[in-house]
């Protein structure tokens, strides 16, 4: 396939170079785009080196698949672009998640929707709602879900490059006695710190990461009575996001079935979920393409409740491989 990456020298642009590599999958020809302070510069791509070209409304053609990974600006310009050229879009942005007309898929939980849209613009959740589904969507098929309570502890790469770049600088200032931040990415000093806000504040004083938690997962579990209440949390750790989840569900889980079905789903691995005192980190998920799943509990303070932990590498499923996923789809299809 003729596969075309817009954002290519950024943290997931790299990603699903990397991805494409090893998960083999058939590329005739590769091109990246970037902006003109990254167009010039080379990327290696199975022993190839390949020039990053500056983005161009005149660039998007002739491609079978374009992955977007530029931020939601780029891809409101230039995806519509792409896809009335006859070209598959794979979007990384919230431009398009909730828009009506296209579709906004995992995989393992709803890729039969891509025969649901005629929209060639298919967008890639937020890395936050992937991780956490992935764990929560197994358990969904064992009982409908009443409310939802996550907290996500979220790495610094989720803000991109820059973001591992403040936490090391900052980190490096506070322990050679420098107190007073530099922080530009963050609002706050981040470097031993935790952070209760992703984004601007919406008008429900719910952040921006925190609703697209809870608008797009009603969209691809096909559910608008969940409620989901979620705090979303920057915290000094390179990569992998976890979450903290607490379900309520319509009807009693026992543990027994949770942990069946979890074991039997596709993208998760449980780290000795019978053993209470096995529990996956950040660490453990890192470069990993699997979601880990631990301290499942019984949730004693509602009738019919579990609680749960779930990590992931948000950089590969949160981002990169979740896209690649996708591409397989449509090369299926």
């Amino acid at each position: 396939m003729r596969i075309a990456i817009v954002g290519a020298s950024g943290a997931v642009g790299l990603e699903i170079i990397k991805i494409l590599q090893e998960r083999k999958f058939k590329v005739s020809s590769l091109v990246c785009f970037g902006s003109s302070r990254s167009a010039g510069k080379s990327i290696l791509y199975k022993k190839e080196s390949i020039k990053i070209r500056q983005l161009r409304k005149s660039s998007l053609k002739d491609f079978d698949i374009v992955f977007f990974s530029a931020g939601s600006s780029v891809s409101k310009k230039y995806a519509p672009i792409a896809a009335s050229n006859n070209c598959y879009v794979i979007d990384n942005s919230s431009a398009f998640r909730l828009n009506k007309d296209n579709s906004l898929i995992i995989p393992e939980i709803n890729s039969n929707d891509l025969k649901k849209y005629k929209s060639k613009i298919i967008a890639n959740p937020n890395c936050t709602t992937i991780i956490s589904l992935m764990a929560i969507k197994p358990l969904h098929e064992l009982s409908s879900i009443k409310r939802i309570v996550a907290t996500s502890f979220q790495s610094v790469s989720g803000a991109g490059n820059v973001g591992i770049t403040e936490l090391i600088s900052e980190t490096k200032r506070f322990l050679n006695g420098k107190r007073k931040a530099r922080n530009s990415v963050f609002e706050r000093r981040i470097a031993f710190n935790a952070i209760p806000k992703i984004g601007g504040i919406t008008r429900n004083l719910y952040s921006e990461e925190e609703m697209k938690l809870h608008n797009e997962s009603r969209k691809i579990l096909s559910d608008n009575k969940i409620l989901i209440s979620a705090t979303t949390v920057r915290v000094p750790i390179v990569r992998s996001h976890s979450i903290s989840l607490n379900i309520e569900f319509n009807k009693d889980v026992p543990l027994a079935k949770a942990r069946k079905a979890l074991n039997g789903f596709a993208g998760i691995k449980n780290i000795n979920i019978n053993d209470p005192m096995e529990y996956p980190t950040p660490l453990d998920s890192s470069n990993k393409d699997n979601c880990l799943i631990g301290r499942l509990r019984k949730d004693y303070s509602v009738k019919h409740g579990l609680s749960l932990w779930v990590v992931g590498d948000q950089i590969r499923k949160g981002a990169a491989l979740n896209a690649v996923q996708i591409a397989e789809c449509l090369q299926k299809k």
